[in-house]
């Protein structure tokens, strides 16, 4: 892992309420240029976002609104 940092964001999403908005929320980050992974919990409603390389802020909060779901 010498050389390469990784980046990890957290997002505060609201509006999920079942394993089928974890997973559209979860598709819906996978598809934006420069995410590495994804990992969204239901329970803390949070999206935690590991990056290839740095991706703004509006653009993963753009991703989980046109998905139909709001970032606190």
């Amino acid at each position: 892992m010498f050389g390469k940092e990784r980046i990890v964001k957290t997002l505060n999403v609201e509006g999920m309420s079942c394993m089928h908005c974890v997973k559209k929320v979860e598709n819906a980050l996978k598809e934006v240029k420069g995410v590495k992974s994804v990992k969204v919990s239901l329970e803390d409603k949070k999206a935690e976002v590991t990056l290839k390389e740095n991706v703004d802020d509006e653009v993963l909060k753009k991703a989980i609104e046109d998905a139909g779901y709001e970032v606190k």
